[in-house]
């Protein structure tokens, strides 16, 4: 599952991606900076970790991470090859959410691609050209519908009546995810079509570092803009957070973000939203060898939860051994938590939660 990092050229994408992933992707004061999309392996923050390294004190400890995926600047007219237009649609198109990046600073020795500040403008050019692509392919795949509902096929005619809303709601410039859809009509005739503005979306204003806590006019009105989308709005100093980073010890950091009056790096926030857009949750193994944070779906199954260990660990599923979380830290051991009746045996069927602690037993 891979998050991209999306927006106009020079809005702060690349700066953002190496605060993010620290892989130092080429950033630079002009457009089209990055070509070939960047992709970092991010740790995801959770104190829960920590906690459970305390408790246990394992040889190794692992975090679950999420891939961040840097990709090139758009501009207006992408949808017909426009800058980098159909590479950028095309890596946009393999990602699983949207991390879109949206100016909102003023600093005039900072080129803008359209000379002006102006966030709504801006995000509404993404949109715009996003959308003309979801056209592009729903059009393709109307004329395929439309032929077999003129027969009389009941389910095609179906599948034609929800394609067409999703054509009327793309030409009155409505994305995709905000248009009122079942939830059968998305799994079945929606997702199958990958479009790009079904993909969830967070947006990150990126603000000067006087801004980094409360915000600026330019936040105010975007979040007005998109308080009818579902979306996430996080505010980001992305250069602030860039000289964060380069600070060498952990104490020297917290008292950079004492100063601006933030309890931690907005980074750290991003990831974690990044985390959440992409349906995921965490669940640990705490033993001596190793305390792990593991990566799965929400609503994911144990045996399927067990298959991210290794697959044998599916196949060979008879049960897993569950602890919440809060009991294993109120108790203090896994000793002391079974002594209190506090683990579970969970079947197949069991759905894992956040924060499960898990044992499975399986034999291939």
């Amino acid at each position: 599952m891979k998050a991209g990092i999306v927006g106009l050229p020079n809005v702060g994408k690349s700066t953002l991606f190496n605060c993010l992933s620290n892989a130092k992707a080429q950033s630079a004061n002009f457009p089209f900076c990055t070509i070939e999309p960047n992709i970092g392996v991010v740790n995801v923050p959770d104190s829960r970790v920590a906690k459970l390294e305390e408790l246990v004190k394992p040889e190794r400890v692992q975090m679950a991470t999420v891939d961040i995926v840097d990709i090139a600047g758009l501009v207006r007219g992408a949808s017909k090859g426009e800058g980098l237009g159909n590479q950028f649609l095309a890596n946009i198109r393999e990602t699983d959410a949207i991390i879109h990046v949206i100016r909102c600073f003023d600093n005039d020795n900072i080129i803008h691609v359209d000379t002006t500040i102006d966030p709504i403008r801006d995000k509404e050019t993404i949109d715009f050209e996003l959308q003309l692509k979801d056209l592009e392919t729903l059009d393709k795949k109307l004329e395929k519908v439309k032929k077999t509902a003129r027969t009389g096929n009941k389910e095609a005619q179906k599948e034609l009546e929800v394609l067409v809303r999703a054509k009327e709601g793309l030409e009155a410039a409505i994305s995709v995810r905000a248009i009122n859809f079942t939830a059968k009509e998305r799994e079945e005739y929606i997702a199958p079509l990958q479009l790009i503005t079904d993909k969830p979306v967070l947006y990150v204003c990126n603000v000067d570092e006087g801004s980094a806590v409360q915000g600026n006019d330019y936040v105010k009105a975007l979040k007005e803009a998109v308080k009818n989308e579902n979306a996430e709005v996080i505010i980001l100093a992305v250069a602030t957070e860039a000289d964060i980073t380069e600070l060498e010890t952990f104490e020297e950091r917290q008292l950079f973000l004492e100063d601006l009056g933030l309890e931690e790096p907005g980074a750290s926030v991003l990831i974690r939203a990044a985390y959440k857009l992409l349906k995921q949750q965490t669940y640990f193994t705490a033993g001596v060898k190793e305390v792990r944070a593991w990566t799965i779906n929400i609503g994911d199954s144990a045996p399927q939860a067990a298959g991210v260990i290794h697959t044998d660990f599916e196949k060979g599923f008879i049960r897993a051994e569950v602890i919440a979380y809060d009991d294993f830290v109120s108790y203090g051991s896994e000793a002391k938590v079974k002594e209190a009746g506090k683990m579970r045996v969970e079947g197949k069927e069991y759905i894992v939660k956040d924060g499960d602690v898990m044992h499975f037993r399986f034999n291939v």
